[in-house]
């Protein structure tokens, strides 16, 4: 009767192992799963004075940004790099702003918003050479957890595990995500997924399409794993919190269009009316399989891609084409197979597609439901991850693992390199 009893429990816990040993009182098996580790921050350290630094070379890039002929690009969890772009053939380093756990920023009137773990920092970025902290908003974002004598989970680090174990069982905190074990060390592994985290407006800057901080209307979107955050932004130097607004799961990108925001998730796009900023409002969805997903949109048209091989358990590699006419009924319109797409942009009736390894691709999207089947351009050579398309410069940054690369765009079609501003020891 034990032998019966443990059989289910030895099932949830080593799927796809041998348990033909297992029926004897004494075995080994072979256990292969992702340990998390949570990693922790004192308040100390989080909150510790920033001092901004001399230029330094990239070492890994993130989120791209563009203000007022100024480039910021993040370094992951580490920063922000600021470049004179007024000559993008030959931008030059200003200086870098140790922010830990960077990821997102956004900027209105020479004030930069951005996030470090779990607070929101507004900078005075008048001089960018010398950017100073005048606000910071603590305890903003999502908190994974805390420990008063450690502080702060500020992330989660995975480790492969393979070893023997007894069929005695697994002690510990343990659930399943595509057949491999995931357990946890000493806390909870709340939010750990996802981690790897307009006219009116003012002097507004650009950011990708893999953002997730946006300002509209005066008032500056954030979005979490779970939710959108608003702030107003009436006095600059001091963003007033004003609501969250629960959006689900796996919440990815943010995009603001006219009148709404556009929101990549994991298993859809959501669209919120910001008609009134204050008090945003859900308004529907487009669903679709389990991928991770940016998305642009140009007057009733979405274009949205799906990717696989991430952390957002996908297998489809395509770009959609959905009319957002009807904020409340997004339908699909067309669907078109990619390599492996991620950030995009819209220019002059152009898409401008990030196709990862295959670099570059720009298509005709004067008819959008035709736009896949128009390939126009295609940059080999280099690993593209997002984009910015520059209307008034005529200029496209483009983001990869090994730097960010320029191009003069005044003929849409063919896009012509200016700059490259590479990453340490790629």
């Amino acid at each position: 009767m034990e032998r019966l009893s443990l059989l289910p429990i030895f099932s949830l816990l080593f799927l796809g192992l041998s348990l033909s040993s297992c029926l004897n009182d004494e075995c080994d098996a072979e256990r292969t799963y992702i340990r998390w580790d949570p990693v922790y921050l004192t308040a100390t350290t989080l909150r510790a004075e920033v001092e901004m630094m001399e230029p330094r070379e990239m070492t890994n890039t993130g989120k791209i940004y563009y203000y007022a002929d100024y480039l910021l690009i993040n370094e992951y969890e580490e920063g922000i790099h600021f470049f004179d772009n007024s000559d993008p053939s030959n931008p030059q380093p200003l200086s870098f702003l140790p922010i830990p756990g960077n990821v997102d920023m956004s900027i209105r009137n020479d004030h930069l918003y951005a996030d470090s773990y779990i607070d929101l920092l507004t900078f005075d970025i008048s001089d960018p050479a010398h950017p100073a902290l005048v606000n910071r908003m603590e305890d903003i974002f999502n908190v994974f957890g805390f420990d008063e004598n450690r502080g702060y989970i500020v992330r989660y680090e995975e480790t492969n595990i393979t070893e023997t174990v007894s069929c005695q069982g697994f002690q510990g905190p343990v659930f399943w995500r595509n057949d491999v074990v995931f357990a946890t060390a000493e806390a909870s592994f709340d939010g750990a997924f996802g981690v790897k985290r307009t006219p009116g407006n003012g002097n507004v800057g650009t950011g990708g399409s893999l953002a997730r901080f946006t300002i509209s209307k005066n008032h500056l979107y954030t979005v979490s794993e779970h939710d959108l955050k608003v702030f107003d932004l009436a006095i600059e130097a001091e963003p007033d919190f004003l609501t969250t607004l629960s959006l689900g799961w796996g919440i990815e990108t943010i995009f603001p269009y006219r009148d709404a925001l556009f929101i990549g998730a994991q298993n859809g796009m959501h669209t919120v009316d910001i008609s009134t900023p204050g008090k945003p409002e859900y308004q529907g969805s487009f669903w679709h399989t389990t991928a991770c997903d940016p998305v642009v949109v140009d007057g009733d048209i979405a274009y949205v891609t799906l990717r696989s091989g991430t952390a957002c358990d996908g297998f489809s590699n395509q770009l959609d084409v959905v009319n957002v006419a009807d904020l409340q009924n997004p339908y699909l319109m067309a669907t078109f197979e990619m390599h492996h797409p991620i950030g995009l942009s819209i220019y002059q009736d152009h898409l401008y597609l990030c196709e990862d390894d295959q670099g570059l691709k720009v298509f005709d999207a004067s008819v959008p439901v035709e736009v896949g089947d128009h390939l126009l351009k295609q940059i080999k050579g280099i690993t593209a991850i997002d984009i910015i398309t520059l209307w008034e410069e005529k200029i496209a940054l483009v983001i990869g693992p090994d730097g960010l690369r320029q191009y003069d765009i005044s003929e849409p079609a063919d896009p012509v390199f200016l700059s490259f501003i590479p990453v340490e020891n790629n």
